[in-house]
């Protein structure tokens, strides 16, 4: 899934190729991918995009006033096309849900792999009409998210850590992979309650968080939306790693899996060297 340093690094290689630029042509073939329906996808057309902005996981192309966002969710992504096919896309026809045409032939796919579908496209005049955007927290790499604002969101936070920096309503755009990352930087079990930090835990769990992503936005700025999710499974230290050696420690990286999702971790830098139960693992060991 795309998270907020790869979802940043598509807003900026859209904005430099999609603003000034006329839309000439919004093509949805997937129609269950449209979660929105007046206006139509129909009214962006003629007009020019003026800016491309990001909000947590949320992409959002303003074109002159009206907003075409979108979330990729789990298997959505973005293709550029310098030169877009001819004729029209037929629906039903591989994992194409939607594509945006310009005035200069060049254009966008928009497109899912897997049988669960969950990409979602808004047409809207306010991108704060969507409810995933309102719902939002505040964004974790934004200049006013201090030490002491992370600090009052964790206060009194009952989930564990793992659940609670997923979840978009805290913090926007951190995703499965990067809680992986920032609790292993941050040298912390998923499983710890997060209002049982003390004040030096929550100070390094904070700079574990802007670290973490800020190096990922680093790394993913500049690329081409093609070389994105290489570049975002190369940086990963232990998420996707499982049975591999950690890079800080050497300890075999561990796995939890659950009904839809794992989670990985290093014992050894994050658990005093315990493993953590797996009962589903168990389950099936029985």
């Amino acid at each position: 899934m795309p998270e907020l340093p790869e979802v940043d690094a598509l807003k900026d290689f859209l904005a430099d190729r999609l603003v000034g630029r006329e839309i000439v042509r919004v093509l949805p073939v997937a129609i269950s991918v449209l979660k929105t329906y007046d206006p139509p996808v129909s009214a962006l057309e003629g007009r020019e995009v003026t800016a491309v902005r990001r909000f947590g996981k949320f992409l959002d192309i303003d074109a002159d006033g009206l907003h075409l966002v979108t979330h990729l969710a789990r298997a959505g992504w973005l293709h550029w096309r310098d030169t877009l096919p001819d004729g029209l896309p037929k629906p039903g026809k591989g994992p194409l849900a939607l594509r945006v045409a310009l005035e200069t032939g060049e254009g966008f796919d928009l497109t899912e792999a897997g049988t669960q579908k969950r990409l979602a496209v808004y047409v809207v005049a306010d991108p704060e009409q969507i409810p995933g955007v309102a719902r939002l927290g505040p964004d974790p790499l934004a200049d006013d998210f201090d030490e002491e604002r992370f600090a009052g969101l964790l206060r009194g936070e009952r989930r564990q850590l793992k659940g609670a920096l997923r979840d978009q309503s805290l913090i926007a755009g951190v995703g499965n992979a990067y809680s992986d990352e920032i609790l292993h930087a941050a040298k912390m079990s998923p499983f710890k309650l997060a209002s049982s930090l003390t004040a030096e835990e929550t100070s390094r769990l904070y700079e574990g968080l802007r670290v973490t992503l800020a190096e990922a936005v680093e790394r993913s700025h500049g690329l081409a939306a093609g070389r994105l999710k290489a570049e975002k499974k190369s940086g990963l230290r232990v998420h996707g790693r499982a049975g591999e050696a950690c890079p800080v420690c050497g300890d075999t990286i561990r796995e939890v899996s659950f009904s839809d999702s794992a989670l990985q971790y290093c014992p050894t830098c994050q658990t005093g060297g315990k493993p953590l139960a797996d009962r589903r693992m168990s389950r099936l060991l029985k």
